[in-house]
């Protein structure tokens, strides 16, 4: 299955949430056994919470900076992170443009 950029972002923002009234800032774009890839924009400030699953962020557009934990990280496109399933974890100084796929996988809890 092949998706692309244009279409998540045609779709965004996704249905109203009780965590996002104005619409939730990510698309799913396919799924298939524990992976889920989506597209992830967020406007004004980042509210996810820890998720379930291991999951990684490949940067395609824009700046920002993530919070792992206690750790800060420089965001760009081209760069890619890693957050273990439970962790505490948001953008924050994100540009208007700031755009990243988000890949969840594995089992509910993380690999370990």
């Amino acid at each position: 299955m092949k998706v692309s950029l244009q279409q998540a972002l045609k779709r965004l923002p996704g249905e109203a949430t009780d965590t996002y009234p104005a619409g939730a800032p990510f698309v799913t774009m396919m799924a298939g056994g524990s992976m889920s890839v989506e597209v992830f924009a967020p406007k004004g400030q980042d509210r996810q919470q820890p998720h379930t699953q291991d999951e990684l962020y490949f940067i395609h557009c824009g700046t920002a900076h993530l919070l792992i934990g206690s750790q800060r990280f420089d965001c760009a496109s081209g760069d890619a992170f890693f957050v273990a399933a439970g962790l505490e974890h948001r953008f924050e100084d994100f540009s208007d443009d700031f755009v990243t796929w988000v890949v969840f996988y594995g089992p509910q809890g993380g690999e370990g």
